[in-house]
């Protein structure tokens, strides 16, 4: 009788043990910090508030097949491909996954091909530039086939979020700045800062490529953000239906809790609003590839006077199916954004922007000191700056070319600027960025 009475009042509190439980793994992994911001203020939390979060979480990590701990922390899950976040997609539910794209584009002429291959070459008498791959990789351990690795997401990086539905999502408003009917569709009036290289709107565009090096720049306070990236959109700028695909690396400490460089993507059909999210953290993007991991830390980075380690991402619609698909380094498929996605982008896209943005919060009063690319100005060059090159358009035949004829653009040159130029091993370049914070930006 007493045994039967101890088993009964046991199970009546193990909800509370295992809730209580839930709170000390929480608060426990979120005192571990790899820089100087603190990355575990968050607000009181509910129990029916984690309920949700461990609902949303169990719809978005998917059960691996295996499983991958990163040396920086992250866990990496290698699940089914046809298991994976992208098939949840009400659009998607009879999705048959693509698994090559019908075709790769080409170089328009053998002359820009070998100077292709000559800008992946050193490029500088001062360092040589290579290529960066990613952390996860360093343990030697792969996903088997079959499978697409994938950035495990834990309810720490949740809580950072504003709100479960912010989590995985941009917060911006983009509309149009006073200019020229052509500029580009920036968002600078909420606090987002850019310095950026961009097409016209006169002609059809089905692709973009470049090349990025990567740097690790400093970010102010949690919530900001420093990017560089490439956008192909399509839609209005003015309205609520702009389509947007992007891919590049950024430093998201409310993202990601730390302060690498990271790969990333991120797809929007609504101007931001309710559809696309960063990586895999919705339905959407279809990976394929079991090597590369969509949120997970690019390494090694670029160092001031010392070696440039870049990125190449190209983008660019199937011209059979109508996917646009990612290729990351060395023409390595990433995966695509079906165009089931898209209305504008089920077509065609009209603007491509190349670039940095940054997010200015103003916490202390006075502009970010978040830097951009490096943290230096674009006057600084080689080895010193950050630089986009190799800019490259997709055009109706999906040839590869050149992009001769670009626009640029930065807010405030004070904090951030932007320089182009051209030669005939980097084709169209630029280098871009700043400190933020200095005498003449405040």
């Amino acid at each position: 009788m007493g045994t039967r009475r101890r088993k009964r009042c046991f199970s009546s509190i193990l909800p509370l043990l295992q809730l209580a439980f839930l709170y000390i793994v929480i608060f426990s992994e979120s005192f571990t910090a790899v820089s100087a911001l603190n990355y575990t203020k968050y607000r009181q939390v509910g129990s029916l508030r984690l309920e949700r979060i461990k609902r949303h979480l169990e719809k978005i990590n998917k059960p691996p097949v295996m499983t991958i701990e990163s040396l920086d922390g992250d866990i990496i899950d290698c699940v089914h491909k046809r298991k994976q976040p992208a098939l949840d997609h009400p659009l998607l539910k009879n999705h048959k996954i693509q698994r090559v794209p019908s075709k790769i584009p080409t170089v328009r002429t053998m002359k820009e091909q070998e100077a292709e291959r000559e800008s992946n070459r050193s490029s500088s008498e001062e360092a040589v530039t290579r290529g960066a791959w990613q952390t996860w990789h360093q343990n030697r351990t792969r996903c088997p086939k079959g499978t697409v690795p994938i950035r495990r997401s834990r309810v720490h990086d949740v809580l950072r979020a504003k709100s479960l539905f912010d989590f995985g999502k941009k917060q911006t408003t983009r509309f149009s700045l006073s200019r020229r009917s052509d500029a580009p569709d920036v968002v600078s009036g909420n606090g987002h800062e850019h310095a950026i290289a961009y097409t016209g709107t006169s002609q059809e565009i089905y692709g973009a490529k470049a090349t990025i090096n990567v740097w690790d720049p400093s970010i102010q306070v949690v919530n900001e953000f420093s990017l560089s990236q490439i956008w192909v959109l399509s839609g209005s700028f003015d309205g609520s239906d702009l389509n947007s695909i992007e891919a590049g690396w950024q430093v998201s400490p409310e993202l990601y809790g730390d302060s690498r460089p990271r790969l990333f993507t991120y797809w929007t059909s609504d101007a931001y609003q309710a559809t696309g999210c960063y990586n895999l953290l919705c339905a959407g993007f279809i990976q394929t590839n079991s090597k590369i991991a969509i949120g997970a830390a690019i390494s090694p980075v670029s160092s001031y006077s010392g070696s440039q380690y870049d990125i190449s991402i190209l983008i660019w619609k199937d011209p059979k199916i109508g996917n646009w698909w990612l290729g990351f380094g060395d023409n390595t498929l990433v995966g695509y954004w079906p165009a089931e996605l898209f209305t504008h982008l089920a077509d065609h896209a009209t603007m491509v922007e190349w670039g940095g943005e940054v997010v200015n919060t103003r916490s202390s009063g006075e502009h970010t000191s978040t830097e951009m690319g490096s943290g230096h100005f674009a006057e600084d060059g080689f080895g010193k700056s950050s630089y986009f090159r190799n800019l490259e358009i997709v055009d109706t035949d999906n040839s590869l070319s050149s992009v001769r004829d670009i626009s640029s653009l930065a807010e405030n040159t004070n904090c951030y600027n932007i320089k182009t130029s051209y030669n005939s091993d980097w084709g169209t370049y630029f280098y871009y960025g700043g400190p933020g914070n200095n005498p003449q930006c405040s």
